[in-house]
C-alpha cells in the first residue's frame, strides 16, 4: 500500500498545486487522515501547503509541513553538504508521515518567475532530488506535464519523455498526467499516448482556475478601491484585459466576459458603456481600473453607482501601458479563501482523470470507519457517478446560485433553477458566477404550468380543488418544482432556503406522496461528529409516532443509512435501558422495535435503550454487555419529535457537530428540505444526497 506520493514536475510550471489538490480530493474519501508535505517551499506561509492544511483538518502545524526553504538548499548545495539537505528534508517528511495514514508530496518549482531574482533560482540538479527524495521517502511517483500552448502529439511526446527520464532512474509511476492542456487538442494527446505502461490523463485547462481575482489584480497594482469593491467583488475572476483607448463603437466589440477594463478615468464614455452593457447582459464584466489617478467625474459617479449590478472599479497612479505591463503574466492562486477557485480546480480534474482507476493505482486502503470528511466527499463521488436532475425553486437566492455554480462545476448533477430568467441572469452578473449550463424556468409563464394544473386537479380532485385553483397554485415555486418531479422532468428537489419547512414538504405529501409499503415519511439527519457519522431520525416531521409509525422511521432511517455508506445498527432510544423502567412511552418503544426484528431479522436493533447505553462501550458493557448495538449504534431513532429535534441540535451546538439535513425519507420520489440558515455547503451536501437518493430509487 503507497503511504505517500510525490508530485514532480520535469520544468518551471505545470500547475502542480491543481494537481496536489485533486489526489489530496481523492485520496480524502479513503482514509482518515491526509498529510501534505512540501520539500522546498519559497513563499512563508506556502498557498498550496497552507490550502490542503485547511481543507483537509491536519493537526500538525503549517510550517511543519515544509522540509527546507530554498534559500537553505542552495546553500548547503552550494557546500557540497546535499546529503545534509536531504536527511533533514527525510527526517521532517517522517514526523509528518507518522501522523498520516497517506502523504501527498508537491514537489519543487525548478525556479519561477516570482519578481525577485533571488527567488527565481532554483537548486542545482532539482530533477535528481526530487527523484531522490522520492526514493527516500518510498514514495510513488506521479509526474506532472505542463501542455499549455502545446499540441497533442508535443504532450503525447513530453509525457512519454518523463515517464522514461523517472522509469529509467528506479521510480515507482502510477501514471503520467498533462495538466493545463488546450481542450481542443486533448483528445489527440491522449490517444498518442496510448503506448504508455502506466495510465495517462490529461486535464484541460480551465479559465476560471489560472485567472487572477479582481483581488489578486489589486495587490499587484496596489490599486485603491473606487466602487463595487466588496468581498464578494473580489473573487470574481479577470479572464482578459481590455485596454480602453478606441472610440466607442469599436471598445464594445471587444469586451468579453471576464473583461478588466484599463482606463484613463477621464474616458467616462467608456465607463458608462461598461456599466452598461454589464447591467444590460450584453456581457459579464470582471470590473474596471482607473489609471492616471484622474477620479471619476462626480456626475459619472452618481450615474454608475445607481446601475445594477455595480461593477468593481478600481484606482491606479501609472499610466494604461504600465498597468497592462504589470498585469502580463499574472495567473491567479488557489487559496482557501477562495472556494470559487478552489471548486473550479477540483471539477475539471475530476472530470478529466479517471479517480477509480487512479485510487486503484495508489492503492491506498480504504478506511472502515467513516469519518465527517470522508462522508462528505463521497457524497460528490458518488452523486457526479450517477448524475441526475435536480430542481431548485428558490432560484433568485444568493445562496443556491452560488451554490449551483459549484454543483455544476464539480459535476455532481444537472440542474433546474426556478424564477424569472432575467432576474436570475441578473443576480448571477452581479456576483460575477458562471451559470452558463445551468436551466432555468418560470413557473409564471412555463408552457408546462397548463399540464401541471390540470394533472394536480386530478390528484386533489377528492379535496374539491378546482382548475382555476390549481392554476394558481402552479404560480408557487416549490408546488410547480414538486410537479416536475412528478411527471419525470426532473429526478427530485431541493427547497427550504427561504420557505419554512412546511412550504416544502406539503406540496411532496399532495403530489408524490409515500412509498406503499410505509406508512409515514419521516426524516433523518447525517450528524457528522469529529472521527464518525450518525444518524438521526426523527428529528423534523413526525411529532408523536405510534408504534408503527415509530418501526417505519426505525426502517428507513437503516436503509438511508445503508444508501450512504454508514453501517446500520439501530438503537430505539428511551428513558429505559432493557427492563430498568416503564410506562406507556417505554411500551411504546418496545413495540416498535419488536416491529423491526419481526420486518427486518438480520438488522442489528436494540430497544429500549438510553443514548449513553446506545453510543458509550463502556456505559453499554455495564447495561447490555451481550448486545452488539449497545455502545456501538450508528443510527438512533428518537420516540418523539420534541426530544429528536432538541437531541440533534443540543449536540450540533454543544460538541460542534455538522448536522446534514432533515433528509426526507419514505417518499415515492426525494424531496429535500434545507434550513432557512443553511450555508451555501450545507446547500452543496443536501443536493448531492438528494441525487444520491435519486439514483437509489430508480
Amino acid at each position: 500500500m503507497a503511504r505517500s506520493v510525490y508530485l514532480t514536475g520535469l520544468e518551471p510550471g505545470g500547475g502542480k498545486s491543481a494537481v496536489a489538490l485533486g489526489v489530496a480530493e481523492l485520496l480524502s474519501r479513503r482514509v482518515e487522515r491526509i498529510g501534505a508535505f512540501r520539500p522546498l517551499a519559497r513563499l512563508t506561509p506556502d498557498p498550496i501547503m497552507e490550502l490542503l492544511h485547511r481543507r483537509y483538518g491536519m493537526t500538525l502545524p503549517l510550517p511543519e509541513l515544509t522540509g527546507s526553504d530554498y534559500a537553505t538548499a542552495q546553500q548547503l548545495i552550494g557546500d557540497g553538504r546535499t546529503d545534509e539537505l536531504v536527511s533533514r528534508i527525510v527526517d521532517r517528511f517522517r514526523q509528518v508521515e507518522r501522523e498520516c495514514d497517506v502523504v501527498v508530496v508537491v514537489g519543487t518549482d525548478y525556479g519561477r518567475d516570482t519578481g525577485d531574482p533571488q527567488q527565481e533560482r532554483g537548486v542545482p540538479g532539482e530533477f535528481a532530488l526530487n527523484l531522490r527524495l522520492a526514493a527516500e521517502f518510498g514514495a510513488v511517483t506521479l509526474p506532472v506535464v505542463d501542455g499549455h500552448e502545446r499540441g497533442g502529439e508535443e504532450i503525447a511526446a513530453a509525457m512519454r519523455s518523463a515517464y522514461r527520464a523517472l522509469a529509467d532512474r528506479g521510480a515507482v509511476l502510477v501514471g503520467v498526467l498533462a495538466n493545463r492542456a488546450d481542450p481542443a487538442v486533448r483528445e489527440r494527446a491522449l490517444a498518442a499516448a496510448e503506448s504508455l505502461p502506466v495510465p495517462a490523463y490529461v486535464v484541460p485547462e480551465e479559465p476560471a482556475v489560472a485567472a487572477p481575482t479582481v483581488g489578486e489584480v489589486m495587490a499587484v497594482l496596489d490599486a485603491e478601491p473606487v466602487l463595487g469593491v466588496d468581498q464578494v467583488a473580489r473573487t470574481r475572476d479577470v479572464l482578459n484585459v481590455v485596454v480602453g483607448g478606441a472610440t466607442l463603437p469599436t471598445f464594445l466589440d471587444y469586451i468579453t466576459d471576464g473583461s478588466l477594463v484599463v482606463t484613463p478615468g477621464d474616458r467616462s464614455d467608456l465607463v458608462v458603456a461598461s456599466f452598461a452593457a454589464h447591467a444590460a447582459g450584453h456581457v459579464s464584466l470582471a470590473g474596471l481600473v482607473l489609471t492616471l489617478g484622474l477620479p471619476l467625474d462626480p456626475r459619472v459617479e452618481r450615474l454608475v453607482t445607481a446601475s445594477e449590478p455595480v461593477l468593481p472599479v478600481l484606482s491606479v497612479a501609472r499610466e494604461s501601458y504600465d498597468t497592462v505591463t504589470a498585469l502580463a503574466g499574472l495567473t491567479g492562486r488557489i487559496s482557501p479563501d477562495n472556494p470559487r477557485k478552489v471548486d473550479a480546480a477540483l471539477g475539471v480534474f475530476e472530470a478529466a482523470v479517471d479517480t477509480a482507476q487512479l485510487a486503484e493505482q495508489l492503492d491506498v486502503a480504504r478506511s472502515h470507519r467513516v469519518t465527517p470528511m470522508m462522508f462528505e466527499y463521497t457524497l460528490v463521488e458518488r452523486a457526479r457517478a450517477h448524475r441526475r436532475r435536480v430542481v431548485l425553486p428558490e432560484g433568485t437566492e444568493e445562496r443556491i446560485l452560488r451554490a449551483a455554480e459549484i454543483l455544476q462545476r464539480r459535476g455532481i448533477c444537472e440542474l433546474t433553477l426556478l424564477g424569472p430568467g432575467d432576474e436570475i441572469a441578473r443576480r448571477g452578473r452581479e456576483l460575477g458566477l458562471d451559470l452558463a449550463d445551468v436551466e432555468v424556468a418560470d413557473p409564471a409563464d412555463s408552457p408546462w404550468r397548463d399540464e401541471f394544473a390540470a394533472e394536480y386537479g386530478k390528484l386533489r380532485a377528492d379535496r374539491g380543488v378546482t382548475e382555476e385553483a390549481a392554476y394558481d397554485r402552479m404560480g408557487d415555486v416549490n408546488y410547480f418544482g414538486t410537479m416536475m418531479v412528478h411527471t419525470g422532468r426532473a429526478d427530485a428537489m431541493v427547497s427550504g432556503c427561504v420557505h419554512p419547512t412546511a412550504d416544502t414538504i406539503r406540496p411532496a405529501f399532495e403530489i408524490i406522496r409515500t412509498k406503499p409499503w410505509v406508512s409515514v415519511a419521516s426524516s433523518v439527519f447525517f450528524m457528522c461528529l469529529a472521527d464518525q457519522v450518525l444518524v438521526y431520525g426523527d428529528c423534523a416531521v413526525v411529532q408523536d409516532p405510534d408504534p408503527e409509525q415509530l418501526a417505519d422511521i426505525a426502517l428507513s432511517s437503516a436503509q438511508t443509512a445503508e444508501q450512504f455508506g454508514v453501517t446500520p445498527r439501530v438503537a430505539m432510544l428511551s428513558y429505559s435501558t432493557g427492563g430498568s423502567g416503564s410506562g406507556a412511552d417505554v411500551d411504546k418503544v418496545a413495540e416498535a422495535t419488536a416491529l423491526v426484528r419481526r420486518r427486518r431479522p438480520e438488522l442489528p436493533v436494540e430497544g429500549p435503550i438510553q443514548y449513553d447505553a446506545a453510543v458509550d462501550p463502556a456505559v453499554a458493557a455495564t447495561k447490555l454487555p451481550q448486545s452488539e448495538v449497545a455502545g456501538n449504534a450508528t443510527v438512533l431513532i428518537f420516540p418523539d419529535l420534541n426530544t429528536g429535534n432538541n437531541t440533534y441540535k443540543a449536540v450540533q451546538r454543544s460538541a460542534g457537530a455538522v448536522a446534514v439535513g432533515p433528509v426526507l425519507q419514505g417518499l415515492r420520489r426525494p424531496v429535500n428540505d434545507l434550513s432557512r440558515g443553511a450555508t451555501v455547503a450545507d446547500i452543496v451536501s443536501t443536493v448531492a444526497i438528494t441525487a444520491i437518493q435519486a439514483a437509489a430509487q430508480e
